[in-house]
């Protein structure tokens, strides 16, 4: 079983930024990708990024350019920078792990519990 644990939401003003963090723990996959993803009140869940083993990492359009995926495999953690912060921003963040290289929430195998980003205008 593996266990993703997220911390870092919080209430910001627009331009602001958070940092949002994920911590791997059980019998994670020796190799594995770890994403985000997104959802907001009454919408489905979207990819926010992804980054490999490896470090290959990829952005949806909206969040490109102000987002930064990064991980520790030493500490079996990834991180979220998130900068320049809008109202549409908001939402439950999700992160998620699996073998599979995917931008697709339906292919991953495990979830953490979420966290609340609120961004303010």
């Amino acid at each position: 079983q593996v266990q993703l644990v997220e911390s870092g939401g919080g209430l910001v003003q627009a331009g602001g930024s958070l940092r949002l963090s994920c911590a791997a723990s059980g019998r994670t996959p020796s190799t594995y990708g770890m994403g985000w993803f997104r959802q907001a009140p009454g919408k489905e869940r979207e990819f926010v990024a992804f980054i490999s083993r490896g470090g290959s990492t990829y952005y949806s359009d909206p969040v490109k350019d102000r987002f930064t995926i990064s991980r520790d495999n030493a500490k079996s953690t990834v991180y979220l920078q998130m900068n320049s912060l809008k109202p549409e921003d908001t939402a439950i963040y999700y992160c998620a792990l699996d073998v599979v290289v995917s931008t697709k929430a339906k292919d991953y195998d495990y979830w953490g519990q979420g966290t609340q980003v609120s961004v303010s205008s």
